[in-house]
């Protein structure tokens, strides 16, 4: 998603599609069979409140744009998170030698949607949770796929969660992603933000991240909502 090498990207995706004759890399590899709710989650609370989960899977307009569009969430927040305050900068984080991965921050409440339901959407149609170091056209560390956790609780659901899928073998292949605890959390610059929202016919938007809120539609009814 480096802007300096979008023209280049977009030339490769154009052509995936004039091959392929479908549109390039939504989330990537389909699971072999639909995505089950975790075994292991949080009770809905008995009573509004914010909460807040982070992620990363990929560039982060599309991780935002999909939790966006899901009940429950308040806001989501796309930003960097895994290295030091002072590299927590586009142009560095993109060298992909900082630590950070491009996160989104998702602030919930946990009387309408639990920090589960948020993880199969993650696995579901955010991003491919099989893929190391990268994701569709983006390639390096800062594009890894993490589940930071903010408590024990957090660490507990998703650990469980993942040797759940893996030993369902939902996937082909292996789930590469890390569960690491949150040290901090830093927003991305303004132009990130609400990026899909703000440039609908970006080719990058069209062919890789609509895809997912596509998906999240047709897959989570009971979860989308259009605002």
């Amino acid at each position: 998603m480096r802007m300096s090498s979008f023209p280049l990207r977009v030339s490769a995706l154009l052509l995936m599609v004039t091959l392929a004759g479908v549109a390039a890399c939504n989330a990537g590899e389909r699971p072999a069979a639909s995505i089950p709710s975790p075994a292991v989650d949080a009770a809905l609370a008995t009573a509004k409140a914010q909460q807040t989960a982070v992620v990363a899977g990929g560039c982060f307009w599309g991780i935002q744009a999909v939790f966006q569009h899901v009940k429950g969430v308040i806001g989501a927040t796309s930003g960097y998170s895994g290295g030091a305050a002072n590299t927590a900068e586009y142009e560095m984080v993109s060298n992909g030698d900082t630590g950070h991965a491009e996160s989104v921050k998702i602030t919930y409440d946990p009387s309408q949607v639990t920090y589960g339901q948020l993880l199969r959407v993650f696995f579901s149609v955010a991003h491919d949770p099989t893929q190391l170091n990268r994701q569709g056209p983006d390639t390096g560390t800062q594009y890894r796929s993490s589940i930071f956790y903010a408590s024990d609780e957090q660490k507990r659901i998703a650990d469980a969660y993942i040797a759940q899928l893996d030993k369902a073998k939902v996937f082909r292949r292996p789930i590469v992603t890390q569960v690491v605890p949150l040290k901090a959390f830093y927003p991305a610059e303004a132009y990130h933000q609400d990026y899909a929202a703000h440039h609908p016919d970006n080719p990058y938007i069209v062919f890789n991240d609509a895809p997912k809120v596509a998906n999240l539609r047709q897959q989570f009814p009971d979860l989308y909502t259009g605002k």
